[in-house]
């Protein structure tokens, strides 16, 4: 035969651009059984096979890798590999069937050549119509694709260039070992068809095409690990932004139910410590007044009045505290002690002899107290007077306000009939047995402000309940060196 530097270069050029050239392209294609968004738990053995739409007759506006199970659609390096391997197929086609007529012209085989070379192209263009999954017609069309190639290699030895798209496609489509075979079987025609054209004998035509056959299979089943693995990365990172993304409404969402539960909280302590108290010493004044409306009219009428003015002061703590605004004795700048000696005399007044409280203060404060410190001592005091008064069965109460360096503390004792404290259980958790928010609402206080809260109680002895409130530390003062 005649023009053997064509042959020979597609022989030399055919499976060594097959190789290089199927290991980039099949790189980027997702593997057989894999699905497209496989995370950590998918399996790491990378195959060649099911990439569908990768294959010679793939739509190229569909990209390689499109289709379900396929993870490289988007990647605009492997969309346009394909292009140019689908472009490369029909000028290699072209350039193959341009040679043979140029050489050949007239010969008896020459009109096969033409007719197998339109079939192979129009089975070339009918990949995309069968659609981008490994199905039966689609491996059928590869088979047909192959044979058509096959036999106008027997025929026509120059269309053995023709082999770099089919070996990049057989890589991509087919599985492990049925691509391996396919490789086998197009180096072996590769081979043939340069030893039809040779002179001679020539190891380098039996041997580079294997060898280099074998280093692209080597290349694209590296690259096809690498992007499996990148393909895993991908999955992991996506569940860690998931994680993030759920985790992140889960705070808030904890956060929501938490700022609602202490607003709720807020709002029972203060109702407990203000409103339920003026309205329990509101209904005692008010009963007081009936019993002796007739026979001590006076009397009666000092009830009604005291019950009035703890009406007002209950309607201005309600406005007060709805808003979160500092107690009625403690606005417009009045003082913690000042607020405890107004307390006392209150509690004095409204309960007419049969209770006396008495309000003594140690030492001063360092600095001014903040007036979260303030409101919660204030209301601490109205909520212990409350269980005194109601519970304790006393004559005398006392309110000690005690300032030190490092913190405040708030005694309150009686001469009750005091309890057993570990019989009561008031050191746990929702502890006041008789109505459930006295000590809770006093030791919820406390702990906000990172406090401590202590009741020494004993039958027949009364009771002392002790709030102690840390206050931040003074700034130490450098004594000025006289030099």
């Amino acid at each position: 035969m005649d023009d053997r530097s064509g042959p020979r270069g597609a022989g030399r050029n055919g499976p060594a651009g097959a190789g290089p050239g199927s290991g980039r392209g099949s790189g980027r294609r997702s593997e057989r059984g894999t699905d497209s968004g496989s995370g950590p738990g998918a399996n790491p053995r990378p195959t060649f096979g099911t990439d569908p739409s990768s294959g010679p007759g793939a739509d190229p506006s569909s990209g390689p890798g499109a289709g379900p199970g396929q993870g490289f659609g988007a990647d605009p390096d492997a969309r346009w590999l394909a292009l140019l391997m689908h472009a490369a197929f029909f000028l290699l086609l072209g350039a193959s069937l341009t040679r043979f007529l140029m050489r050949h012209p007239g010969e008896a085989r020459t009109p096969w050549i033409i007719a197998l070379s339109i079939t192979l192209a129009v089975l070339y263009l009918l990949g995309p119509v069968l659609g981008s999954r490994p199905t039966p017609r689609r491996l059928t069309w590869l088979g047909v694709l192959v044979l058509v190639w096959m036999v106008l290699v027997v025929l026509a030895p120059s269309f053995a260039w023709c082999a770099v798209p089919l070996f990049y496609t057989g890589l991509r489509i087919l599985p492990p070992r049925a691509a391996l075979a396919l490789v086998a079987l197009l180096t072996a025609f590769v081979v043939a068809a340069q030893l039809r054209l040779a002179e001679g004998f020539d190891p380098n035509l039996v041997l580079a095409p294997p060898a280099v056959a074998a280093v692209a299979t080597a290349v694209f089943v590296h690259m096809r690990r690498q992007a499996v693995r990148q393909r895993e990365l991908a999955g992991r990172q996506r569940e860690l932004i998931d994680d993030l993304l759920r985790t992140r409404r889960e705070l808030a969402a904890t956060e929501r139910r938490e700022g609602t539960l202490a607003e709720r909280q807020r709002l029972s302590m203060e109702i407990h410590d203000t409103l339920a108290q003026g309205l329990s010493s509101q209904q005692m004044l008010l009963q007081a007044a009936d019993r002796t409306w007739t026979s001590d009219p006076d009397a009666a009428r000092r009830h009604v009045r005291t019950a009035t003015g703890i009406a007002e002061r209950n309607l201005a703590e309600a406005r007060r505290f709805v808003h979160d605004l500092a107690p009625a004795d403690l606005a417009e700048g009045g003082s913690l002690e000042a607020a405890l000696h107004a307390l006392a005399a209150r509690e004095s007044a409204q309960a007419e002899g049969a209770l006396t409280v008495h309000c003594h203060v140690e030492g001063a404060p360092h600095a001014p107290l903040p007036d979260r410190v303030r409101s919660a001592l204030l209301r601490i005091a109205q909520g212990a007077l409350a269980n005194v008064r109601e519970h304790s069965g006393a004559t005398a109460a006392g309110l000690t306000l005690t300032h030190l360096d490092d913190r405040v503390v708030l005694d309150v004792g009686d001469n009750g009939r005091g309890f057993t404290v570990e019989q009561a259980g008031v050191r746990g958790p929702g502890t006041d047995t008789v109505r459930g928010h006295g000590l809770p609402a006093i030791r919820a206080r406390v702990h906000q402000l990172g406090g401590t809260l202590t009741i020494e109680s004993a039958p027949g002895e009364g009771t002392v309940l002790s709030a102690a409130i840390p206050l931040a530390p003074a700034p130490l003062t450098v004594p000025e060196d006289p030099a």
